[in-house]
C-alpha cells in the first residue's frame, strides 16, 4: 500500500472514529442563520454532510484528472507507436536505396573491371607479339652473325683458337 493512501486511510477512520464518539454531540439541535432564516438543526451533522459533499467532488474531480491522464497516455502512446512506424519505414526505405546504389555500384566496377582486365589482356598481347618479335630479330640477327663469323673462319679472315 502507498504511503499517501494509508495517510488517507487513517485520516477517514480518525474523522469515522471521531464522528462516533461525538455522536450525540453531533446530533444536538442549534440555533443556526441561513441568511434571512434562523433554523433549529444539529451543526456537526451539517458539518458532517458538507464535509461529506466535499469529499464526493474531491474524488469525482480525482477521477476526472486519472481519466483524462490515461486517455492522454493512451493517445501519446498511440502517436508514438505512429511515429515508430514511420521511422521503421523511413529506415526500411534508406536501406533498400542503399541496397540499390550498392547493387548499381558493384554492377558499375564489375564492367569497369572487365573494361580493364580487357585492356590489360590486349595490352599483354600486343606486349607478347614485341616481344616474340624482338627475340626472333635477336636470334635471326645472333644467327646472321655466327654465319658471318662461321664464314670469315673458313675463308681464313680471322685467326683460328
Amino acid at each position: 500500500m502507498k504511503l499517501r493512501t494509508f495517510v488517507l486511510l487513517l485520516v477517514v477512520l480518525a474523522v469515522g472514529a471521531f464522528t462516533l464518539l461525538n455522536w450525540a454531540v453531533i446530533m444536538t439541535p442549534t440555533e443556526l442563520s441561513m441568511g434571512l432564516v434562523q433554523v433549529q438543526a444539529p451543526l456537526g451533522l451539517i458539518m458532517l454532510g458538507m464535509m461529506a459533499v466535499l469529499t464526493l467532488v474531491f474524488l469525482v474531480y480525482l477521477l476526472y484528472l486519472q481519466t483524462t491522464v490515461m486517455l492522454d497516455g493512451r493517445n501519446q502512446a498511440k502517436e508514438l507507436q505512429s511515429q515508430r512506424k514511420l521511422a521503421d519505414q523511413a529506415e526500411a526505405s534508406r536501406f533498400t536505396e542503399l541496397r540499390t546504389f550498392l547493387d548499381a555500384e558493384f554492377k558499375r566496377m564489375a564492367a569497369s573491371d572487365t573494361e580493364a582486365k580487357a585492356a590489360l589482356l590486349t595490352r599483354i598481347d600486343g606486349l607478347e607479339r614485341d616481344l616474340r618479335l624482338a627475340v626472333e630479330q635477336s636470334g635471326n640477327s645472333l644467327a646472321a652473325s655466327m654465319a658471318e663469323m662461321d664464314d670469315r673462319q673458313r675463308s681464313g679472315n680471322l685467326p683460328r683458337s
